[in-house]
């Protein structure tokens, strides 16, 4: 018999931006190779997770996706769950469940790839990892993609961070210091190996994965990953989560360009929707200036880092390819993204 660690993680009730939890369940097996029923349902108090009232307290943990535990290693493991009523159905705050509904009616035949360039801020106490205690840091310029201890703040974390991810067997793509200092990213999607899957669902899954592994690794350095947009008011970057999506058309020769400037024709005329879903206080970080397009209007364009939406140079010259949603807040939650991005580009109604 083994008697495996694992930790059930959810997504709570938490607003305006959703939050982590986790709790830790042994879980008696027989088997190397688990499935996702080898993985009970579990329930838990609601009250405490913003998620139900104290007399009703009793919701259920589902199972859905699974990867070993890169932290505790050997037959532990790390478990994503939906959170249910009692009733079996799909919480209020389980945008999961409607991404699946997305695709379900009809997101799926577009085929969708999606990938997430998740940009977060390192925090010792109070400031920014790396900033003085009084005052600012040197301005803009020499962070992003720096090297050096007067340049770089948390290398340490980042990398520890990033093989936890490959160990866990997560679609990391790579990871990179941004452009304020103290302030990183990493991106999770498709990187063309032929075992992986673009699919919306699983991509979003692994997102929220690594997420809960930053801010578990981040408790070993009592350093702490922040992901509001804007953590520094003045002069100084804001965090996003650069979207890219493709579909079946838009990564055709023949039909790339085209579906790229029909959707794109579609997102402008939804605006308002997409930003209402795009993560809260995102008026702080959209504002014209910053590597980001204002709020109150849509800009695409090709190579265009102050665009809405951006078309990469290498899409344009070959014709084909994918777009980049340069709106998003470093808080959005992936599944309520993904499915507005599906549903806006697909023409799919709620």
């Amino acid at each position: 018999m083994i008697l495996s660690q694992v930790t059930y993680i959810w997504i709570d009730g938490t607003s305006p931006t959703q939050t982590l939890r986790s709790k830790v369940r042994i879980v008696p097996h027989k088997n190397k190779t688990l499935s996702l029923e080898d993985f009970p349902q579990w329930a838990f108090d609601g009250s405490s997770t913003y998620q139900a009232t104290g007399h009703e307290s009793d919701l259920i943990l589902k199972p859905v996706h699974f990867v070993k535990d890169p932290i505790l290693g050997d037959d532990n493991y790390l478990l994503l769950c939906e959170v249910l009523n009692p009733d079996g159905t799909p919480h209020i705050t389980n945008k999961r469940a409607h991404l699946i509904h997305v695709m379900e009616n009809g997101g799926r035949l577009l085929e969708p790839w999606i990938g997430f360039e998740q940009e977060y801020t390192l925090f010792k106490g109070q400031q920014p990892l790396g900033w003085p205690e009084r005052g600012y840091p040197a301005p803009q310029g020499p962070f992003y993609c720096g090297v050096g201890s007067d340049e770089v703040f948390g290398r340490a974390l980042v990398e520890k961070h990033a093989k936890a991810c490959l160990d866990a067997g997560l679609m990391l793509y790579g990871t990179n210091a941004e452009v304020m200092p103290g302030q990183w990213e990493f991106q999770i999607g498709y990187r063309g190996v032929d075992s992986e899957s673009a699919d919306p669902i699983t991509v979003c899954d692994h997102l929220w994965l690594a997420r809960w592994l930053l801010y578990r690794l981040g408790e070993d350095f009592v350093i702490s990953a922040k992901l509001h947009p804007k953590p520094i008011k003045g002069d100084w970057n804001g965090a996003g989560k650069h979207t890219n999506i493709s579909t079946r058309e838009t990564r055709h020769p023949k039909t790339g360009m085209e579906a790229i400037h029909k959707a794109i024709t579609l997102l402008k005329a939804r605006h308002k929707e997409h930003i209402a879903v795009y993560g809260a206080d995102l008026e702080l970080r959209l504002t014209g200036k910053h590597e980001t397009a204002s709020i109150n209007e849509f800009i695409a364009g090709i190579g265009h880092r102050g665009a809405s939406v951006r078309i990469p140079a290498p899409v344009a010259q070959k014709g084909y390819g994918y777009i980049e949603d340069r709106r998003p807040g470093a808080n959005a939650n992936p599944y309520e993204v993904a499915a507005i991005l599906i549903q806006t580009i697909g023409g799919i109604e709620d």
